[in-house]
């Protein structure tokens, strides 16, 4: 894990987190936020959508975004406010899946960050996109 002090954190700076997404984390994520649409665990429904498979949900997907916000960038001592999302593309199962943060923008008086987030596939594919905005905490 990594603390980025805000003062040494640059417009630019990005970082990034990849994992490929596995049917157990389908699962475990169902049971922990209690979505247990079909669409996530049954195929044989989700062999009758526009999809044609199960596919990951979407708030999982983004959870990876919490993950590179909270131990790479800005690290630890951040206190995650907001986030914005668009989800572009569905993701599957066996994907593997980067969550990238860029630094757009920084205010000073409070210690905000501003961030440009996104969510890839292993091919390149943008899965989400979107803003965050992120408190730097005093150690």
């Amino acid at each position: 894990m990594k603390d980025h002090p805000y003062e040494k954190i640059c417009i630019g700076d990005s970082a990034s987190l990849s994992k490929i997404i596995e049917e157990e984390h389908i699962a475990n994520f169902a049971d922990i936020s209690g979505d247990f649409n079909p669409i996530h665990l049954d195929s044989k429904f989700a062999s009758k959508t526009m999809f044609k498979k199960r596919i990951v949900h979407g708030m999982l997907t983004n959870s990876l975004i919490s993950a590179v916000l909270g131990t790479k960038l800005p690290g630890i001592n951040t206190l995650y406010l907001s986030q914005n999302s668009k989800f572009v593309a569905p993701a599957y199962i066996g994907d593997k899946l980067t969550a990238t943060v860029k630094v757009k923008e920084k205010k000073d008086d409070k210690k905000l960050i501003i961030l440009d987030t996104i969510v890839t596939n292993q091919l390149g594919k943008q899965i989400s996109i979107g803003e965050a905005i992120v408190k730097k905490m005093d150690a």
